[in-house]
């Protein structure tokens, strides 16, 4: 098991609960983004700078991602790429991409793009708050013990 990380737009208080879980649990966690980072030095924690341009982190990651993987993105496309290669997708405020779920939220996505393009809806996400975090938390702890126990 591997985590890889949509670094660029991921949330500092994200990252620094990621950087907790991958060196506590041991975890190999990679950090994707076109801008540098820092990243604390640790043999769990890495980062790979790709090139600047659209989807150049996103595809790197599709690339580099097996099935059993965990990548940590708010990216839908991106997100439905990892599901279909048998990864795992959990976004920054808690919500797992599953096969279940990633088509509809795919479909919600290009709805909320047509009626922000016509003027109709105005506005983004609200900010990550403490709920998110703890609900990020959760959710990562949970992928991780289950895939851990999997993996002994």
């Amino acid at each position: 098991m591997q985590i890889w990380v949509d670094a660029d737009a991921c949330p500092k208080v994200i990252k620094e609960v990621l950087f907790t879980v991958a060196v506590r649990r041991k975890v190999k966690t990679t950090l994707v983004a076109n801008s540098h980072l820092s990243v604390p030095s640790s043999p769990y924690l890495d980062f790979i700078r790709v090139g600047a341009g659209f989807d150049v982190a996103d595809n790197e990651i599709v690339e580099l991602a097996n099935s059993g993987d965990l990548v940590i993105t708010a990216d839908i496309p991106l997100a439905d790429k990892i599901v279909e290669k048998g990864a795992t997708a959990l976004n920054p405020r808690g919500q797992l991409y599953t096969e279940e779920n990633i088509k509809g939220l795919l479909r919600m996505r290009h709805l909320m793009e047509e009626l922000r393009s016509g003027g109709m809806v105005s506005g983004g996400p609200a900010p990550l708050g403490a709920r998110d975090k703890q609900d990020f938390t959760n959710q990562l702890d949970k992928f991780v013990t289950r895939r851990l126990k999997e993996e002994e």
